[in-house]
């Protein structure tokens, strides 16, 4: 009897370091990784924009972002400054960011009309990958029927 209940502490013992042998040499470092993930993503159905910002394997992010979006009806009664447009609104983001680690920064912007084959058609997209220590200060602004001189870009002279 006590020749069995060696010969299955044996077995036992044996067959847990087969176990733990079958592991990846870095599995402890994958397990105990405190690196961050921060993610967001906004869309904006009624006008077909969207956007997102994501971080990863991130060891230090100082992060402020601000997102707004706004629809407005087709007597333009949400956009006083824009009378007779008609339906849409806007998504806007300002992305202001120090990290060490991986950045993903994304829009895209769809007409939230359907075509004869059921899907929305692409109107513009942008992808941007980074990684290393690097500053982020990004204004992305996507508005659907905005009128003529609505949208303005100021830039700063160079001193």
């Amino acid at each position: 009897m006590l020749t069995k209940l060696i010969c299955l502490l044996i077995l036992a013992t044996s067959q847990a370091s087969v176990c733990l042998a079958e592991m990846p040499l870095g599995f402890t470092a994958a397990m105990n990784n405190e690196n961050q993930r921060d993610s967001l993503v906004v869309s904006n159905y009624d006008t077909g924009a969207s956007m997102t910002e994501a971080y990863s394997n991130v060891e230090k992010l100082s992060r402020n972002t601000q997102v707004t979006t706004r629809s407005y009806s087709s007597d333009g009664s949400s956009n006083p400054s824009c009378p007779g447009c008609g339906a849409g609104g806007g998504l806007e983001a300002s992305i202001n960011s120090q990290v060490i680690g991986q950045a993903h920064i994304a829009w895209q912007s769809v007409d939230p009309s359907v075509t004869v084959n059921g899907r929305h058609p692409l109107i513009g997209r942008s992808v941007e990958d980074l990684t290393g220590v690097f500053s982020i200060e990004k204004f992305i602004q996507l508005w659907s029927d905005s009128c003529p001189g609505e949208v303005s870009v100021d830039w700063l002279p160079c001193s």
